[in-house]
């Protein structure tokens, strides 16, 4: 999947740790601001996921790798890029950069689950052909 996602984040003073940087937890909070407003973007809505198709997305697995500090009031750009598109699963690779300095980059997997039962399922069809076709 070729194209590539880019949102932007503001560092907050609520983002950093006692020595004044992004303390490392949050990268994933990003990370995950991303994934959201690419959904957003591409006409998914999560909370009609839930009520009319009972499906949610959770993560299955993340690795974060951390390069460079970023700091209180930096503008963050997020990337996110599609690797793969399962039956009942995306994975993403993702990065965050300030300027031509890349921060942190991560590989994450989300799952598709069923509301109530929590048990796996495949992505709704809707959903799964936008993200086909971004």
């Amino acid at each position: 999947m070729p194209s590539v996602f880019t949102w932007t984040v503001r560092v907050y003073y609520e983002d950093t740790d006692a020595g004044g940087i992004v303390y490392y937890a949050n990268y994933l909070k990003f990370f995950e601001r991303a994934r959201t407003e690419w959904l957003r973007s591409l006409g998914i809505d999560q909370h009609t996921l839930r009520d009319e198709d009972g499906a949610l997305f959770v993560v299955r697995n993340a690795s974060v790798d951390y390069v460079a500090s970023a700091r209180l009031d930096d503008e963050v750009k997020l990337t996110l890029n599609v690797e793969k598109l399962g039956r009942a699963s995306v994975e993403f690779d993702q990065q965050a950069w300030r300027g031509d300095t890349l921060l942190a980059s991560a590989d994450v997997r989300v799952g598709c689950i069923d509301a109530v039962t929590m048990r796996p399922r495949s992505l709704p069809d809707l959903a799964a052909a936008k993200m086909r076709a971004a």
